[in-house]
């Protein structure tokens, strides 16, 4: 299996690209199984709290009416009360701690490359399976938009472990029905099924343009995380003379010649290139990216990310 990068080609796999398509249900419910083991050992004891605090609720829900005492917000002043007992009265509001997460996953053919530690899917699986239980555990709604070149599958928000090992069911088995990568077409069927202000965490390798104005859009609406996954060889080519490359989501052939140094140091520098442009997008977008290599340890990551949000 071989992938590319914009007109630039990468290099195959070290090892055999497995294919998910010939699990066995028992397969599947094994590694459901699995996944929901190290969720648990991993939001009980790594993320404990942290994922709790390091996202704001929907907005200030009312709670009660108590009498008004010095340094109150005299924006807060419940007039109609404090007038019927001729004593000020202050409105007490608290933080709504429900959350809806939504998952934006990438399950393009690109995603299937992997030649250190796993895939980038099976790091996407891995990392959303954490999120969907987080989410549960604090009894948040969870969601789910599969996409490639367009919406492969909706799973509309909703709580409790059985959804969630739905999702992960859905994460294992989901292959997508058209070719190449598509971010904004998620990005705006997203912001249309989602009214209620919520977390969205896009996961994906990022190899597309063209979202930019629609992350802004929903960037302004939404606390929106992106996780940005790659190999270490989307970085740089090896040196093992020409060789043929297939485009993994078009099909397309080409010979490159890896021997050459100015071919290796072009293809790096496209990737930097790609990697600040990525920067770039989030920024101006208000959102933050997350850039994990597929033979890192995703959990520390995730877990200092979510502590710098407290």
């Amino acid at each position: 299996m071989f992938k590319k990068k914009q007109n630039i080609p990468t290099p195959p796999s070290k090892e055999p690209v497995q294919n998910d398509i010939g699990l066995t249900t028992a397969d599947i419910l094994k590694k459901v199984k699995d996944l929901e083991i190290k969720s648990k050992i991993l939001t009980s004891q790594m993320f404990t709290g942290e994922y709790h605090s390091a996202f704001k609720g929907r907005g200030m829900s009312f709670r009660e009416v108590r009498e008004y005492s010095a340094g109150d917000d005299v924006r807060f002043i419940d007039w109609n009360v404090s007038a019927r007992y001729a004593h000020p009265f202050s409105k007490v509001f608290e933080e709504e701690r429900e959350l809806t997460v939504m998952l934006m996953i990438d399950t393009s053919t690109s995603n299937l490359f992997g030649t250190v530690g796993k895939r980038k899917k099976d790091l996407i699986t891995e990392m959303a399976a954490i999120l969907t239980f987080s989410a549960v555990n604090n009894n948040d709604k969870v969601g789910v938009i599969f996409f490639s070149n367009k919406i492969e599958k909706y799973i509309p928000a909703k709580k409790g472990r059985d959804h969630a090992l739905y999702i992960v069911r859905e994460l294992l088995t989901v292959e997508p029905h058209a070719n190449g990568t598509d971010l904004d077409i998620a990005i705006k069927y997203f912001n249309n099924t989602t009214r209620q202000k919520s977390i969205s965490f896009i996961l994906s390798d990022f190899i597309t343009t063209g979202y930019d104005n629609d992350l802004k859009v929903i960037g302004r609406r939404h606390d929106v995380i992106g996780l940005r996954v790659y190999d270490k060889m989307d970085m740089q080519l090896p040196d093992v003379g020409l060789l043929q490359m297939k485009d993994a989501e078009t099909g397309v052939n080409k010979w490159v010649d890896t021997g050459s140094a100015m071919v290796r140091y072009n293809y790096q520098q496209h990737f930097f290139e790609q990697t600040d442009n990525c920067k770039k997008i989030f920024r101006k977008a208000g959102a933050e990216l997350l850039h994990i290599r597929t033979d890192e340890d995703y959990v520390k990551i995730l877990q200092q990310f979510f502590l710098r949000r407290n």
